[in-house]
């Protein structure tokens, strides 16, 4: 049992990992929460659907249409709502969760409800790791976990574009003198970061169902991840991940499945009384509040 738990309490903490990422990036950069986020999720994985069972088109055409879809939804709804009330951080929250609401309760108005809504697993296998077994889709997402994480901190450091993030980040004034463009560079974080999420979507909903409800988990499960690990820090997002990964998997083990998602809750709860800005986060504020 402490073999299997050992090896599922890791995929699990890369699931997290990888739905946190975009979150993370995005408010990161841009300042913005994007609550709308497990909508963005869910939707990319109605599109895929859409595209594989209704328009007929190969998965490998379906798929990555999906993702540029998401992140072209993400930018408008920057462009359109968000820079309308940039700044108003309340204002902000309230706009991507009711936009987030409208997308998940569209979809189940129309009709998106049921089991035969799933996306095919990328490799349909099982494997041994010594005594467990563990389906190759679940290695696939440990893999892409890697890649994306690894391919974050490229972006961020080598390319033109991602400097531009890090100097937003680190100081808008300072960038802006330097000619970048602030609005631009949150339009395309918020892109990137649902871009993100989207990638996640299409090698997690294998496991599953897609399902409406799930847009609500995955965005309490991001926000315990970056609030736990300190909003906008990559590391803490990797600790946070592991942390709350290892503590659901023990719980699903020795209590219920469905205590899982308490987990998070805890996690959330707990750290804003000890530390609310996060393991790693550096939020002067927030620290001397306590």
């Amino acid at each position: 049992m402490l073999e299997g738990t050992l090896i599922y309490g890791f995929i699990n903490s890369v699931i997290l990992m990888l739905v946190a990422l975009g979150f993370s990036v995005t408010f990161g950069i841009s300042g913005v929460a994007n609550f709308a986020y497990g909508a963005l999720y869910i939707m990319t994985g109605y599109l895929s659907w859409l595209g594989l069972h209704s328009l007929g088109l190969p998965y490998w055409v379906a798929a990555p249409l999906a993702v540029v879809v998401t992140g072209a939804v993400a930018a408008m709804i920057y462009w359109f709502i968000l820079l309308r009330v940039r700044g108003l951080v309340v204002s902000e929250v309230i706009a991507t969760f009711g936009v987030g609401l409208a997308i998940l309760e569209l979809f189940r108005s129309l009709g998106f409800i049921g089991f035969e809504y799933t996306l095919p697993p990328i490799i349909d296998a099982s494997v041994m790791i010594g005594d467990t077994y563990v389906d190759a889709q679940r290695l696939c997402i440990v893999a892409t976990g890697i890649l994306l994480a690894a391919f974050l901190w490229f972006f961020t450091h080598y390319t033109k574009t991602g400097l531009a993030f890090r100097g937003i980040a680190q100081d808008e004034r300072t960038a802006l003198t330097l000619g970048i463009n602030g609005d631009k560079v949150a339009a395309l974080s918020v892109a990137f970061g649902a871009g993100y999420g989207a990638l996640a979507a299409l090698v997690i909903l294998p496991l599953g169902t897609i399902a409406v409800n799930e847009g609500y988990n995955v965005l309490v499960n991001a926000l315990a991840v970056c609030i736990v690990g300190g909003l906008g820090s990559t590391v803490g997002i990797i600790v946070a991940s592991f942390l709350i990964g290892f503590a659901q998997i023990l719980t699903s083990t020795y209590l219920e499945t469905s205590w899982m998602m308490i987990v998070s809750l805890v996690a959330i709860l707990a750290i804003l009384v000890i530390k609310p800005s996060g393991l790693f986060g550096h939020q002067k504020q927030l620290e001397e509040r306590i």
